[in-house]
Order: C-alpha cells, then structure tokens, then sequence
C-alpha cells in the first residue's frame, strides 16, 4: 500500500470515528433534550466520511492484498463505535507502506 493512501485512510477513519461518536452525541441530544441542529449538521458530514472509509477500504484491500476476513473487519469498523480508531491502531502496527 502506497503510503500517501495509507495516510489518507488513516485520517479518513479517524474522521469517521470522530464524526459518528459526534453523531451519536447529537443523536441523544436530539430525541432527549429536543435539539435536533446537531444531526441536521453532523449526519451529511458523516455520511460523507462513512462513504469515503468504505471507498478507501476497498481500494486498501486490493491494493495491499487483504483477505476477506481481513477487508471485512476493517469494513465493519466503519459501523461499531470506536471502531475507526481500533482500525488506525491495526494500520500502524500491521501496515508497511511500499514507498516508505
């Protein structure tokens, strides 16, 4: 895997981590205290970022060769909380980039 994609998965999953957290947040905020500004804001800019981890994933896993088991987990780190952070802790430690 070239390392600027590396990079950008990287930050791409941590953003998405960040942004669904956030939107869980606004989520309670909205159905509990009735304030629903936060998910009208944070729910496109989740969208966006959910869509780009799983284009970036894909791509990883073909370009650096995962197995299934491998692209499927990091796929369903896009949809547990936490879940993009534990995804960046694996690409640190188990990801070599080919032009570094």
């Amino acid at each position: 895997m070239s390392s600027s994609l590396l990079r950008w998965f990287r930050i791409v999953a941590l953003a998405e981590a960040t942004s669904f957290l956030l939107l869980l947040g606004a989520s309670y905020a909205k159905h509990f205290h009735d304030e629903g500004l936060g998910v009208s804001v944070l729910g496109p800019i989740h969208g966006l970022l959910f869509m780009a981890y799983l284009a970036l994933a894909l791509h990883s896993a073909s370009e650096a060769r995962w197995s299934a088991r491998t692209t499927i987990w990091i796929l369903i780190g896009a949809v547990v909380p936490f879940g993009g952070f534990v995804v960046d802790r694996w690409l640190v430690r188990n990801v070599q980039p080919l032009d570094a």
